[in-house]
């Protein structure tokens, strides 16, 4: 990346040299302002944190946001602005520290959501470095203050047999072409078992993954060279307004080579919902398919029960409530904590361990860094797949023809492959379903180091169903490291948002996964992303708060001292100082606000690792963009017009949300898809 140079960042173990290069067209001025943005939401190293910041910025988002988050920076400049925002006509960095705090604080409380949007911008990207970079010549020392030391286990001599293929030298032309059965685009949990089902049956299968390939010796060894290279994005995806933090994979493997690996079957109600009203059957081939997927990726409770989980079991036996132990696809997974990493030690069943490592052994050809530009498609059938793909002499052109497409990019880039490739349901990317996670987070006594150990082992099941008025969740632990819990914690000053990250080691945050209130939709942006947009209804904000009082109540019933409703500005429940007697009257006002907790737009916190629903399958052509097979159906209002030949197989095809994390669904829709596509070639 071309620009001004700062001082080469270290490497710690296992660990690429960090790009701290300032990007082009960006001024000192505003480099300037943004170290001084950093420094007051988090003291110290902040000229590298500004512009580690810039070039993130510039390469995740969509230039019309650069735009705009440049054109914060150089307002905050203004004098004659600033007489209107701060009451003093003086640029921000010439501003005292606590002024600077005040002027910010009253972005992140304004009533007009622009500015709002732009506080929590900054605030979770300067705080998520300040925490996250591992440093430049020694390790970070907020990790030493904290006690912070991810372990970091030895790759395992045993490396997966997947390996990209490698593609031949461009003809004459510059293009480079390949022949096959079946393309796959996409190598996530739905790709992956496409890929795997029909090579071993024979066909000659082809999996194109827009991110990189990764083995288990390059794996990452921090958090911010993980959030750069395996996360869409480079982990700053989020929903348009800036309210909804995404979280999703973007490497071979996709969702499975980072993911918590919580393996649970959809709920009955949402099964028999599926069935009813979406007529897809759900029965006793989708129930064999979930235990067959079961064994294949060795699934299996945690062999140990980490503290953060322990306290979720004995919490939920305090108040009588309903908990279990999670099933998860790994293999003596008991310590280091670096599963969302991706997994050195090669115990975790991501694809590049099953799926995919079975696919390859039957001859199927991975070919990483291959951006799908378009679906083939020639009088009402596919014939194959136009791609842009990285090589050691650049960007060449891609052709893969194959008589049939499964189209597996999940649902943020599924239906930008679609709407590219000329199908015009109405459909298409709408019905967008997040699963909104609020945050609850309570300090314990004992030490939890929510970053160790396997990660969600247990959950609390009870709220499971929908009732009048909500919708229903689950609650897990969420074993964050350092910089994802910093933007996750509300930010009221440099010394009370260092004050809690300072008791991090004692900290355990629950997230309720909740089945979705409201809806959205995905749209193809002008660089090649996605915009975003998604809003809550009046029963997903009841659902995110019925959550966040069972979240509290549970916390407190473990044995918290503090607990902490995430948000702008957040709720906060402490045991220490309140009067003898008075805890229960407490409690029950903290409750109170619980209830009436503002989810507006960048109020209450909100996240979402699980995206759906953007191609829904079902029975009705002018509803559904993919029918109960997975077949592509394309200008469909009144008729069933299926493009011969392509199909989609990941979690694109839901018709709703389902309330619980979705990669059993997911494979076993994409078992369903590949019996089909298996069927007709």
């Amino acid at each position: 990346m071309a620009g001004r140079r700062v001082p080469a960042a270290g490497v710690v173990a296992g660990e690429r040299a960090l790009r701290v290069t300032s990007p082009p067209g960006w001024s000192e001025a505003e480099l300037a302002t943004l170290a001084a943005v950093a420094e007051t939401f988090v003291r110290g190293g902040a000229v590298r944190r500004a512009t580690l910041a810039a070039g993130a910025i510039e390469r995740s988002l969509e230039p019309d946001q650069v735009r705009q988050l440049r054109r914060v920076l150089r307002l905050l400049e203004s004098p004659a602005a600033n007489l209107v925002l701060a009451r003093r006509a003086a640029r921000y960095r010439d501003l005292t520290p606590a002024r600077r705090e005040r002027y910010l604080l009253r972005w992140a409380n304004s009533p007009i959501p622009q500015r709002r949007a732009a506080f929590h911008a900054l605030r979770r990207l300067l705080t998520f470095l300040a925490y996250a970079d591992p440093g430049e010549t020694a390790a970070n020392p907020h990790w030493r203050a904290i006690g912070y030391a991810a372990e970091r286990p030895p790759a395992t001599l045993d490396l997966s047999p997947v390996r990209p293929y490698a593609l031949p030298a461009a003809g004459a032309a510059g293009t480079i072409e390949l022949q096959a059965d079946v393309v796959v685009v996409g190598s996530g949990a739905g790709g992956g078992v496409v890929a795997a089902d029909l090579a071993a049956g024979g066909r000659s299968v082809v999996v194109l993954e827009a991110g990189p390939f990764v083995d288990e010796t390059t794996m990452p060894a921090s958090e911010l060279d993980s959030f750069d290279r395996l996360y869409l994005d480079h982990g700053l995806a989020a929903t348009r307004d800036g309210a909804v933090t995404l979280l999703a994979g973007a490497a071979v493997g996709g969702g499975t080579l980072i993911n918590w690996m919580t393996w649970a079957m959809p709920p009955d109600d949402v099964r028999a919902e599926w069935q009813r009203d979406h007529g897809i059957a759900m029965g006793a081939t989708f129930v064999a398919d979930a235990a067959a997927l079961g064994v294949e990726l060795s699934v299996a409770p945690a062999p140990t029960l980490p503290p953060r989980d322990a306290a979720i079991l004995r919490g939920a036996e305090a108040l009588s409530w309903r908990a279990s132990t999670i099933e998860r696809n790994a293999r003596d997974c008991t310590d280091c904590g670096s599963c969302s990493f991706g997994c050195p030690r090669g115990t975790k069943a991501s694809g590049i361990r099953a799926h995919l490592a079975t696919a390859q052994a039957h001859g199927a050809r991975v070919v990483a860094d291959a951006r799908c530009n378009r679906v083939l498609v020639e009088g009402g059938r596919a014939t194959g797949v136009e791609a842009t793909a990285g090589t050691a002499v650049g960007l060449v052109k891609l052709l893969v023809r194959a008589p049939q497409v499964v189209v597996a990019a999940g649902a943020l880039r599924t239906p930008g492959v679609l709407a590219r490739s000329g199908i015009r349901h109405p459909s298409v990317g709408r019905h967008l379903r997040i699963h909104p996670a609020p945050v609850v987070a309570g300090r314990m006594f004992e030490p939890v180091r929510m970053w160790l150990g396997p990660l969600q082992a247990a959950r609390l099941d009870e709220f499971a169903a929908s009732q009048r008025g909500r919708l229903g969740y689950v609650v897990e632990s969420a074993p964050a490291h350092l910089g994802l819990l910093a933007q996750a914690m509300p930010w009221e000053g440099a010394d009370a948002h260092a004050s809690v990250m300072q008791r991090a080691a004692n900290i355990a945050p629950l997230v309720a996964v909740t089945r979705d209130g409201g809806e959205g939709r995905v749209v193809e942006a002008k660089r090649g992303g996605t915009r975003i947009e998604y809003r809550l209804d009046a029963d997903g904000v009841a659902t995110l708060r019925h959550a966040l009082v069972s979240m509290a109540r549970l916390s407190r019933a473990s044995g918290a001292l503090e607990v902490i409703a995430v948000g702008m500005p957040p709720a906060v429940f402490g045991r220490e100082g309140v009067p003898s007697g008075g805890e229960s009257t407490a409690f029950a006002a903290f409750e109170d606000r619980l209830s009436r907790f503002d989810f507006g737009p960048n109020r209450g916190s909100v996240f979402s690792a699980h995206q759906m629903g953007t191609a829904r399958m079902g029975s009705d052509p002018r509803l559904h963009p993919c029918d109960t097979d997975g077949h592509v159906r394309s200008g469909a209002r009144a008729r069933d017009v299926v493009v011969r030949g392509l199909y989609v197989a990941d979690a694109s095809l839901f018709p709703t949300g389902i309330g619980t994390n979705p990669m059993l669904t997911i494979m076993a829709l994409a078992r369903r898809v590949a019996r089909t596509v298996a069927a007709e070639g």
